[in-house]
């Protein structure tokens, strides 16, 4: 697979995660938004360091797009960490946000007890969908929207006259994305800006994916008999079905790439989710090797440069 870690940090990213480490502290519970299509893919390493043993609640947004079956495989998955306890909603259905709040509320008893408020702090990274929540659970609009990456830019403080204060974050990406699927999968659901990637190189790893996992959604969509077995003549079959021409009938790709992306974000394609647990720890371990393969590399490369400045130097 080409390597195609993503490596999008804007200034102001960097500003917020050095706000959030010094605002950690005095935080009880941390809300963090994930999106249900790809919650490992989506989760932030940082907020993990960060939050030290405090509780979280993990909230699987964009539930309505994402495979309910999946999405409850990965609820499992993630409260098998200590202190976790996830949950999915839509964002379509007010009441399911407001469910938030229940969690928050088990998980510091011992804030209202002693009749203080509960002090939650907001995180995701960015387009899951955390300022509609933050909207919602104020009544009002106070985050600004947007389904561009990173529309919030500035942490700030909202009591919600429930008993619960709730900081909300910018939404931050980690310097770097380690692991090709996951920076693939991001991209793919508009996590990323489309720039941060080759649009036809993210539509191919997708439908590949959607080849293995969704065979039937794809063939229902785009009224495709039997797929053929490769991502590209799968993408060149997508692309005439839907009239993406050049001159002389040829298929154009990057309008084939994103008829796909759009309909996989929108949900025109059906309810799909990007990712399973099982295959994390796969990846994961490819990671390590491929880390490890890199520092070798890299010392080897600094004992030949040691070898040839010796050797020059006789």
């Amino acid at each position: 697979m080409v390597n195609n870690s993503i490596q999008w940090f804007p200034g102001h990213m960097h500003k917020a995660q050095k706000e959030i480490a010094e605002a950690i502290p005095q935080i009880d519970v941390i809300i963090e938004v994930l999106d249900a299509r790809i919650p490992f893919s989506s989760e932030n390493p940082m907020i993990s360091e960060l939050r030290g043993d405090k509780p979280v609640v993990k909230v699987l947004n964009k539930r309505d797009l994402a495979d309910p079956e999946m999405t409850q495989l990965w609820i499992d998955h993630l409260e098998k960490e200590n202190n976790v306890k996830a949950m999915a909603i839509t964002t379509s259905q007010p009441q399911e946000v407001h469910k938030i709040l229940e969690l928050c509320r088990k998980l510091a008893p011992h804030r209202e007890e002693i009749g203080k408020n509960i002090r939650t702090m907001i995180m995701g990274i960015p387009n899951v969908g955390k300022s509609t929540i933050i909207n919602t659970l104020a009544g009002r609009t106070i985050a600004v929207t947007g389904n561009q990456p990173a529309v919030t830019r500035r942490q700030q403080r909202i009591n919600l006259q429930n008993g619960i204060v709730l900081s909300d974050t910018p939404g931050i990406l980690w310097p770097k994305v380690e692991n090709p699927h996951s920076g693939f999968r991001l991209a793919a659901t508009g996590a990323v800006k489309d720039t941060a990637m080759e649009y036809d190189e993210v539509a191919f790893y997708t439908v590949e994916y959607l080849a293995n996992a969704y065979p039937e959604k794809l063939k229902e969509r785009y009224q495709i008999e039997d797929l053929p077995e490769s991502d590209l003549e799968i993408m060149e079959e997508i692309g005439r079905r839907r009239g993406a021409l050049r001159a002389g009938g040829r298929v154009d790709l990057h309008k084939a790439s994103e008829i796909l992306l759009h309909e996989l974000r929108n949900g025109t394609l059906g309810q799909l989710t990007l990712e399973k647990p099982e295959m994390i720890t796969k990846e994961l371990i490819e990671v390590e090797i491929e880390t490890a393969r890199k520092i070798e590399e890299k010392i080897k490369k600094k004992e030949e440069r040691r070898k040839r400045y010796l050797r020059n130097k006789r």
